[in-house]
């Protein structure tokens, strides 16, 4: 699977802080060559740093990309295509949660395009170089409060919630894997809930960031960053293709998450929103 002459490349997005950053570190401690992916150029080259200092031989490199903004995702694709002829591990870990709807510049819904379908875009523009290796997708146990409707990813017939729209997309993280598992049987494909770990996430709500910054025993990024971690690195016969776990056991997910015919209705409405 892996040519041992080179380094292995991980992609990791949303590498600016928490589990990102995290994975991003880990994966270059133990030799690996690490892209990272981040919205915000001065975080970004923060975590950049770190992890060129705790790098054991791979190389660091930074790319900057909103996922926002399609185009942007597209121009990442073509970067990192023309820097990696190979991805031995996208973890496709950007995202976050937003307190009111937003519409995007592509006319979709934030929190559905940022977890969801700019991933999606990507993974799809990646697939050849991703051949043999991994995609891990980030979830969550919220996935279960998700009512997803691959024909209405904007979720406008419903009254628009921080976490309805959340849960939502993490189902969509859990159902892109189950799918990737059938149709690129040349990928690894998995989804993981990381725990509930301090991190930056909802932090355009004071409710929210006084959960995650004050809220006792919450979990470290390393912590929860441990079983993208494990997907990414364990031999391909401990891996279950497609499947969702929760620390490094697989797990079944809510009904929803599980529906085959659902994730093949998510893939084909996911495909026609990004314009593959």
């Amino acid at each position: 699977m892996i040519d041992e002459d080179h380094p292995r490349l991980a992609v990791v997005t949303g590498a600016s802080s928490g589990i990102g950053r995290a994975a991003a570190e880990e994966f270059a401690r133990r030799g690996w060559s690490v892209a990272l992916v981040g919205r915000d150029p001065g975080r970004l080259a923060e975590a950049t740093s770190g992890v060129r200092a705790a790098a054991r031989g791979g190389t660091v490199t930074a790319y900057t990309c909103d996922f926002a903004v399609l185009d942007e995702v597209r121009g990442l694709a073509g970067r990192l295509r023309a820097d990696h002829p190979r991805v031995d591990v996208l973890a496709n870990n950007a995202g976050g949660a937003v307190g009111r709807r937003y519409t995007t510049v592509d006319g979709f819904e934030l929190t559905m395009q940022t977890n969801h379908l700019a991933p999606f875009l990507l993974s799809n523009l990646l697939r050849d170089r991703l051949a043999g290796g991994r995609m891990v997708n980030t979830a969550s146990a919220a996935h279960a409060a998700g009512r997803l409707d691959p024909a209405d990813l904007n979720g406008e017939r419903a009254r628009f919630s921080r976490f309805g729209a959340y849960g939502a997309a993490k189902q969509a993280n859990i159902l892109f894997a189950l799918e990737a598992a059938g149709r690129w049987p040349e990928i690894v494909s998995a989804a993981y809930h990381p725990g509930v770990v301090r991190t930056r996430f909802g932090s355009d709500s004071s409710v929210v960031t006084f959960f995650y910054r004050w809220t006792p025993f919450l979990r470290t990024p390393a912590q929860g960053a441990d079983t993208m971690l494990w997907l990414a690195t364990e031999p391909d016969t401990a891996i279950t293709s497609g499947g969702y776990y929760v620390n490094r056991k697989l797990v079944q997910p809510s009904r929803r998450a599980a529906d085959p015919a659902l994730a093949s209705a998510l893939w084909e409405a996911s495909s026609s929103a990004v314009g593959l």
